[in-house]
Parts: structure tokens; sequence; C-alpha cells
């Protein structure tokens, strides 16, 4: 057991070795800059930002929790004017935008449906206008019951035929009734 403990001191030490080593780059991680290059978008690097970036625009130098673009007492008042004006209506124009395509998909879609209910209303009422005037023209017809047998349609027949294509064009034909 005792050639055990060698190990173990030397595990140990790695370790505390290892620890070291790593609370020293975690200092270095935080070496980093950070600023907002010309299009907008945040730049993160272990070297300086180009001349060509204000400093403005520089978020964070090394060594240095922030860096503020305006002396600190004027920082305050800039973001307070800045940020309120400029934020919020990005985000209300944005919620708006949503809003009205949301708003105008739903038109459509509701103009589409009324379209095709048109469209149907129109061939139900063209379908019974054409075979009422058959029916009422007295030509002799005939039907076909469950049963698969050919029947000749009788005055009683015709005239209930005539009564549901009465009800038919009735719905159909007429103007569209409001929507519910």
């Amino acid at each position: 057991m005792s050639a055990y403990r060698p190990i173990n001191r030397l595990g140990r030490t790695s370790l505390l070795l290892l620890g070291a080593g790593l609370a020293l780059c975690a200092g270095l991680a935080h070496a980093q800059w950070q600023w907002v290059d010309d299009t907008g978008r945040k730049v993160f690097s272990d070297t300086p930002p180009p001349a060509s970036v204000p400093d403005k625009n520089v978020l964070r130098r090394p060594h240095a929790r922030s860096t503020p673009a305006t002396p600190p007492s004027a920082e305050p008042q800039a973001a307070s004017t800045a940020t309120p004006a400029t934020a919020p209506p990005r985000r209300d124009e944005q919620l708006e935008a949503r809003k009205r395509e949301a708003e105008e998909a739903e038109k459509a879609k509701e103009q589409a449906e009324r379209a095709r209910i048109a469209k149907i209303r129109q061939e139900n009422c063209d379908r019974a206008t054409r075979t009422r005037k058959t029916i009422a023209s007295g030509i002799r017809m005939s039907t076909i019951n469950a049963k698969g047998e050919i029947e000749i349609m009788d005055d009683k027949a015709r005239a209930t035929e005539m009564q549901r294509l009465d009800r038919i064009m009735a719905q159909d034909c007429g103007p569209m009734p409001a929507a519910q």
C-alpha cells in the first residue's frame, strides 16, 4: 500500500498544476477585445480593433470590465435618451408589421373561403335551374332506385322533385347570406 502514496501525491500535484494552468487560461480568456464593426456585428478578438472603429463602438477592452464611450457623467444621459427612443420603436414596428401581415393573411384566407363558397353556390344554382326546367317541360323522365331498377317519374314524384329544386334555388341562387 505504500507504493500507492507516491502516485496519489503525484496525482494531487498534477491536479494542482492543472488547476493553476486553467486559472491562468481563464485570465487570458478575459483578455479579449469586443467591438461593433461597420455592419453592426459584434466582433471578439485578442487583438485591438482597427483604427477605423470609433471608441464608442469598442464594448470591452482587456483587463477592463467595460469601457465607457463617453465620460461617466454624460453616459447615463446618452443612454437614457438613445435607448428608449430607438430600441422600443423597432420592436413596436416589427410587432406592428407582424400584426398587419397576420391580419392580411387572415383577410386573404377569408376572401378565398368566400370565393370558394360563392362558386359552389353558383354551380348548385345552375344545376338546379337546368334540372327544374327539364322537369317542368313535361318530358317523360326516369330515375334509378336503390335496387338499381328504372322507375318512371310520375306527377307526384315530379312535384316533389320540383319542390326540392325550388328550395335549392331559393338557397343558392339569391344573394349570399351575411357572414356569421
